[in-house]
């Protein structure tokens, strides 16, 4: 496909033409380049949100229903408008989608929210920039795929940059506290990563936007379900009423416009490259948490992240 695009063509184009042509390519380069960094920042304000939304009190149980209870309508219309004229989803098909739903966006989305009750925005948001490393690492226990040197480099580097930053964590707080926080953001990382392993088939059969919004959808549900479990209903409400707005502000600027805007970007401007602008998210996170929430910016933090994004810009350029 690359090779087809930037082949020159047989006949020959006037000066006119040429920069007819090249024009819409770079309107199309430049609306992908803006949608994949809006949707980084966007992703990135997610954990602003929810630390925000935990100093009016509230508990990750509580607060992630919220959350999903404002996306599902969204996801819903999602899956429907993309499964259009397509064929019913098959047995198959369902036990897939409820397994993604469940790993991808219940379990990493709760455990990524609780971790957030212990540790900075900015080390949540670092530790999560780790996923492709992750999926790499996934794919070679599950399916004996090669890791080359360079991978192994950038990886190094990476987790050189969140120890980094853990450290310095460590050294600041009570230290239980910021390893059970890191723990649970890395757990929800590797849950992540494992949707994304076995993604795969289920965006070959059903498509990229219906998968997410089923699986989201299941994901909402199961949250909903679990706050039923584990409070009493008739607490749902019962929180600030900075909460519901700071959820609902999740539900839509930080979950469901994101989520467009990088599918958009990358049918304009590919899976690498929207990849490659998503770097933007970390700084974006650690400026927002300094304004935003008042956490402290160090030369240590500037070193951490500095380091994970280099070494996930050498790991992604030797895997392309």
């Amino acid at each position: 496909m690359q090779e087809q695009a930037t082949r020159a063509p047989t006949v020959t184009a006037t000066p006119s033409s040429s920069a007819h042509e090249a024009k819409p390519h770079n309107n199309k380069l430049g609306a992908g380049l803006a949608l994949a960094t809006l949707g980084a920042i966007a992703f990135s304000g997610k954990a602003i949100i929810v630390k925000l939304a935990y100093r009016h009190g509230v508990d990750a149980v509580t607060l992630i229903m919220l959350r999903m209870l404002f996306a599902l309508p969204l996801f819903a219309l999602m899956a429907w408008w993309a499964g259009r004229g397509k064929p019913p989803l098959t047995r198959r098909d369902w036990l897939g989608v409820l397994g993604l739903g469940f790993s991808g966006y219940y379990l990493a989305s709760f455990l990524d929210f609780a971790g957030l009750a212990y540790v900075t925005a900015s080390l949540e948001r670092l530790i999560l920039y780790l996923n492709p490393t992750l999926v790499l690492i996934a794919s070679w226990v599950i399916y004996k795929r090669r890791i080359t040197r360079k991978q192994l480099l950038g990886m190094a580097i990476s987790y050189a940059g969140v120890l980094l930053v853990f450290g310095h964590e460590l050294a600041l707080g009570s230290g239980g506290a910021e390893a059970w926080g890191t723990l649970l953001v890395f757990l929800s990382a590797v849950s992540y990563a494992m949707y994304l392993v076995y993604s795969g088939e289920f965006v070959q059969r059903l498509g990229s936007m219906r998968l997410v919004g089923l699986a989201t959808s299941v994901a909402c549900i199961l949250c909903i379900l679990q706050f039923a479990l584990l409070r009493p209903l008739g607490s749902a409400f019962d929180v600030a009423p900075q909460v519901i707005w700071l959820s609902v502000l999740n539900a839509t600027l930080c979950t469901a416009l994101p989520v467009l805007a990088v599918m958009m970007a990358i049918e304009r401007v590919g899976a690498a490259m929207a990849a490659q602008t998503g770097m933007v998210g970390p700084m974006s996170t650690i400026l927002m948490g300094v304004v935003i929430l008042g956490e402290p910016f160090t030369i240590w933090i500037a070193a951490g992240t500095l380091l994970v994004i280099a070494g996930i810009f050498v790991f992604t350029r030797s895997a392309r």
